[in-house]
């Protein structure tokens, strides 16, 4: 997937960035951050199939990124790089939102994590395919490379959903099944009529 080439990006000019450099750099950013995020979750489970997978992942969206720079040297697209230690900050700024605990893990950082990584694949895939459009009047863009990039992304989301519905399900049931076992849990279960024959839960 890597593709050397000879460009190096152009230093920033006095000149106001075009929207075409902006968002090249927003997706690059997105790109930053979303390596940091499949490389930690994968650490997270690293001996684990899920860590394996995300493992992988994390490779492919490096390589993505590498393949972004390389369309962007071809554009003549500086890498803004401001831009890029804002995203990456940002990134580690929402982990702490993420899972509703400060300093640890939670049971819910899988799924809120494989749900963030689907929409910013899915949002990789929309700028690959704005290439291609742009492709049509601009003959520097590699189409071979772009399409696939395009397959590629594809691939990814549907991995990532196949992850995230795993660990959602298991994540869910595995709750449900705790609350069941909850003398309060279980007595408002039998007043719902759903379970018949459960004693009453003692009162002290």
């Amino acid at each position: 997937m890597n593709r050397s080439h000879n460009r190096s990006h152009r230093p920033p000019t006095g000149r106001a960035p075009t929207f075409l450099a902006i968002y090249l750099n927003d997706h690059l950013t997105g790109a930053n951050g979303g390596v940091e995020m499949l490389r930690r979750a994968a650490g997270a489970h690293r001996g684990g199939v899920l860590g394996t997978s995300l493992e992988s992942l994390a490779e492919q969206v490096a390589e993505d990124r590498e393949s972004l720079r390389t369309l962007m040297a071809d554009l003549d697209v500086p890498v803004m790089r401001t831009r890029a230690a804002l995203g990456r900050l940002a990134e580690r700024v929402g982990r702490l939102k993420l899972n509703g605990r400060i300093l640890s893990r939670s049971p819910l950082s899988d799924v809120l994590e494989l749900e963030a990584m689907r929409i910013g694949v899915e949002g990789k895939a929309a700028c690959w395919r704005s290439l291609r459009s742009l492709a049509r009047t601009d003959p520097r863009i590699d189409t071979s490379l772009i399409e696939e990039l395009i397959g590629r992304a594809e691939q990814q989301i549907r991995a990532l959903e196949a992850m995230r519905g795993a660990c959602a399900s298991q994540l869910f049931a595995r709750e449900a099944r705790g609350r069941a076992a909850t003398p309060h849990a279980a007595e408002a279960v039998r007043r719902r009529g759903g379970l018949r024959g459960l004693p009453r839960p003692s009162q002290t």
